[in-house]
């Protein structure tokens, strides 16, 4: 009967420096390797913001596409600065009537030098005339500033979405990690990592 004694037989052929090497790159190499995997995970996991999704949000419905970013404060802000755009067009628009219709008829009524009354105030023609461009000239503005903001709110929900993802926190920090570098012929070698968190 043979009797086999449990013994360590096969470290015998490995020199003690090949242990304490393959030691070291086994808690160099473990940790890295499981962070990265849980990061992997997280990454893939996560669903990603989508800049063209806020976009046409905020093209169908303005604001909307700020309340896909969840920028929510924004939407106020839009819709204060659009609808006194639309009011100040309305009642330009009313007044470079009322000033046209007036300045026409006058035109036309074969007494071009007496004074007409229009919101209580006295006109001659040149008066008319004056305030008839000055109407029409300040609703067009604020059509062009209505369209403006309304193309702000597009591109504002489009960057919001980019930098939806972006890191602002205050944590700057250094990591120091040991890491294993390829050293060419004379195989990997013990070193250090540095990771700079800006």
């Amino acid at each position: 009967m043979l009797l086999i004694k449990p013994s360590f037989i096969f470290f015998k052929n490995i020199p003690i420096r090949g242990m304490f090497f393959v030691l070291i790159l086994a808690f160099l190499f473990l940790p890295q390797l499981s962070i990265s995997q849980t990061v992997a995970n997280k990454t893939d996991s996560t669903k990603k913001h989508s800049p063209k999704l806020a976009t046409l949000l905020s093209t169908a419905v303005p604001g909307l596409g700020q309340v896909y970013n969840k920028k929510y404060w924004k939407i106020p802000i839009i819709y204060a600065g659009m609808g006194y755009c639309v009011y100040m067009t309305k009642r330009d628009n009313k007044l470079y009537k009322d000033y046209k219709k007036t300045y026409l008829d006058l035109y036309f009524s074969g007494n071009k030098d007496s004074t007409v009354y229009l919101y209580g105030v006295g006109y001659t023609l040149s008066g008319l005339e004056s305030g008839k461009n000055y109407y029409r000239r300040y609703r067009d503005l604020f059509v062009i500033f209505t369209s403006g903001l309304y193309l702000m709110n597009i591109i504002d929900a489009n960057v919001d979405a980019h930098l939806f993802d972006f890191d602002i926190s205050d944590d700057i920090s250094m990591r120091i990690v040991p890491s294993a570098i390829d050293g060419g012929m004379a195989g990997p070698v013990a070193g250090f990592k540095i990771s700079l968190r800006l």
